[in-house]
């Protein structure tokens, strides 16, 4: 499941996801008729196309295969919220918990499904690692963390307040600009004070607003996915 912002903004991770589960010795499917999984929509309130949006999705991946995601907030959303959004119609709910059960965030597949925590990636610099808000409703906590500490080469340097919303958020940037910013420029900070060479993240809304904060100030800290860290050679 590439998501809309893995599609748009960031086709690299997506790609380098594939690149990675084939080099494990997977074969990738990719169903051409996905979309958008419905969060935009579900976090404005629009509950009842939220819904209409999980039922496409469900049919497009339906079958017995793990579908993997470069995106915490968008696992989250098929995870968590679908068998919400279907819980009055029995057979979708059973569909929607049926597809939750196979989907998986990517660094949540690699180390708590194949064992995999090092792939072969070297890196020669300070990585730092922003925790994207998504990953608790998932119960995730130290994958990506453990995933970095095995690229050869690499420094993983703690950041501060590494918890700490990025400011994006979805429409929540939209919505409350000033807020928003006031997070980014922070985490930007938290950035810079660590030294790093490189900030990593799951998602491609943080990694857009915390590159595009850097970019707009002049700083060059490089932004990359997990996935395209772990390409690194």
């Amino acid at each position: 499941m590439i998501t809309c912002l893995g599609d748009c903004i960031r086709p690299e991770a997506g790609k380098a996801v594939v690149r990675i589960l084939r080099r494990l010795g997977h074969t990738i499917d990719f169903p051409q008729d996905q979309t958008c999984c419905g969060q935009p929509m579900f976090n404005s309130g629009f509950a009842e196309l939220a819904a209409e949006q999980a039922k496409h999705t469900i049919r497009v991946f339906a079958g017995d295969d793990p579908v993997i995601v470069p995106s915490g907030s968008c696992a989250a959303m098929v995870k968590v919220e679908y068998p919400h959004l279907l819980e009055r119609e029995d057979e979708w709910r059973q569909r929607a918990l049926d597809l939750a059960r196979r989907t998986f965030e990517f660094s949540d597949f690699l180390v708590n499904r194949l064992n995999v925590t090092d792939v072969g990636a070297k890196y020669a610099g300070k990585v730092a690692y922003h925790y994207a808000c998504h990953l608790r409703m998932l119960g995730q906590s130290s994958e990506v963390e453990t995933l970095i500490r095995h690229v050869q080469g690499a420094e993983y340097v703690p950041l501060a307040r590494q918890d700490q919303c990025c400011g994006f958020g979805g429409s929540f940037a939209i919505r409350y600009p000033q807020i928003s910013g006031n997070l980014v420029d922070d985490k930007m900070r938290c950035i810079l004070a660590s030294g790093a060479d490189c900030v990593v993240s799951t998602d491609a809304g943080c990694l857009m607003n915390i590159g595009g904060r850097l970019h707009r100030e002049g700083k060059h800290v490089e932004v990359l996915h997990i996935a395209e860290l772990l390409e690194r050679r």
